[in-house]
């Protein structure tokens, strides 16, 4: 037997025990691991610089530099994060609806656990925590195969995991570490029908193909965010320019921040202007496309890969349209059913955008970066999925479970 599946092995056999725990002891598990991370801030620390240190050697690029490296004030959102999920409410059992038929049965729509989740993702040691507390949570089991970058992160987050779980009485194989990077070895976790029950990839082009290519278990991808901001004709434009460049600015490295922004051709000779200043201001590189570089002097030409191109960096490509149609007909073509949104003070264009634009989130004068489960206050997310599926957009613990029926009879019989 492979150590992948042996650790399947454990991490199922321990799903059959915590889908059936107590609310108060899963709290109980999260506050201690919350202290544990207090307690051991600087051995963490220790490990992040270690994978930093080789990452950089390595030749890392920046932005997979700042999603590798942990903090202090990151440590500490990391036990916010924690004791917030211990004060949600459990959602194991919950009725999602109830109704009786003719014949007296009683039918009731029951959230129940997943039972074993197994997330796939790159240098983010922070969703090592995420997973397991929202997995955990939601009265599932977790197998983690986290990037190699992070290897010392993930093996420390791990250990602090496994006894705060042991402290408590509950068995530590409820979270599994997978440490090889062997593709052979990653094909044959995802060929584990009856052991998982669900794949998660988050990370870039490659990895959700790899996953999608390879899996015979159901997955839900969290793939690239490819955001768009449309300024329509009736927009403020002040409140665009703020909305398109802190879009960016504000972190460029996170799937929520904006690529790329339509300009409607009505308001395209005062809003690009403006928005070619800011952005050198800021620091932005802009790609324009042929309507809109004649009216940004700063701006550089765009090719025809920045359309649909995740930049995660401080760029910003954009594209002069012929009204709404023209932006809906750019997001069918390039987005990535991530996040869009539109800055328009008409209503009923407000409307039609939000009906036609079938990403997973889409906004009204509003930042992409609030797409994120913290901001749109359901706590912390497992990720952002693409997938058109039973969970679409923020992943958070209402779609770490599934539902099922229950049905209470009197001895009724067919």
């Amino acid at each position: 037997m492979t150590a992948i599946r042996e650790s399947a092995e454990r991490a199922a056999n321990a799903s059959r025990v915590v889908r059936g725990l107590e609310g108060s002891k899963k709290d109980a598990v999260l506050n201690r691991l919350a202290a544990l991370i207090g307690e051991h801030e600087e051995s963490i620390l220790a490990a992040n610089a270690e994978d930093m240190s080789a990452a950089r050697d390595a030749g890392l690029d920046g932005p997979k530099l700042a999603r590798l490296e942990l903090t202090r004030a990151g440590l500490e959102t990391m036990r916010q994060g924690l004791r917030q999920i211990a004060e949600m409410t459990d959602p194991v059992g919950d009725v999602a609806s109830e109704w009786t038929v003719e014949n007296g049965l009683n039918v009731q729509k029951v959230r129940t656990p997943l039972g074993v989740v197994a997330m796939i993702y790159e240098a983010r040691p922070g969703v090592t925590i995420d997973a397991f507390s929202l997995c955990f949570k939601a009265g599932n089991a977790c197998l983690l195969k986290g990037g190699k970058e992070a290897a010392r992160s993930n093996a420390r987050l791990v250990e602090l995991a496994k006894q705060a779980l042991a402290e408590e009485g509950v068995p530590e194989s409820m979270i599994e570490l997978v440490t090889t990077s062997d593709r052979e070895e990653i094909k044959e976790m995802l060929k584990l029908v009856g052991l998982i029950d669900l794949v998660i990839p988050r990370g870039g082009t490659s990895l959700i193909q790899f996953v999608h290519e390879h899996s015979r278990v159901p997955t839900v991808q969290h793939f690239k965010g490819v955001c768009h901001a449309f300024v329509h004709e009736a927009a403020d434009l002040e409140k665009a320019l703020s909305i398109c460049t802190t879009g960016t600015t504000s972190a460029p490295a996170t799937c929520n921040s904006l690529e790329c922004v339509l300009v409607d051709a009505k308001v395209a000779e005062k809003f690009v202007p403006m928005l070619d200043a800011e952005c050198k201001k800021l620091g932005i590189e802009l790609r324009c496309d042929e309507r809109s570089a004649g009216l940004a002097p700063s701006g550089v030409a765009a090719g025809d890969d920045d359309w649909g191109y995740e930049y995660l960096d401080k760029v910003i490509a954009c594209r002069v349209v012929d009204g709404l149609d023209g932006a809906v007909e750019h997001i069918q073509r390039f987005g990535s059913d991530h996040t869009d949104c539109i800055v328009t003070e008409d209503k009923d264009a407000s409307e039609r955008f939000c009906t036609r634009v079938t990403s997973s989130c889409v906004l009204v004068n509003a930042s992409t970066r609030f797409n994120d489960g913290f901001q749109l206050g359901l706590g912390a997310e497992i990720g952002i999925s693409t997938s058109r599926i039973h969970a679409y957009g923020v992943m958070g613990l209402q779609e770490l479970t599934i539902q099922r029926y229950v049905v209470r009879g009197s001895g009724q019989v067919r």
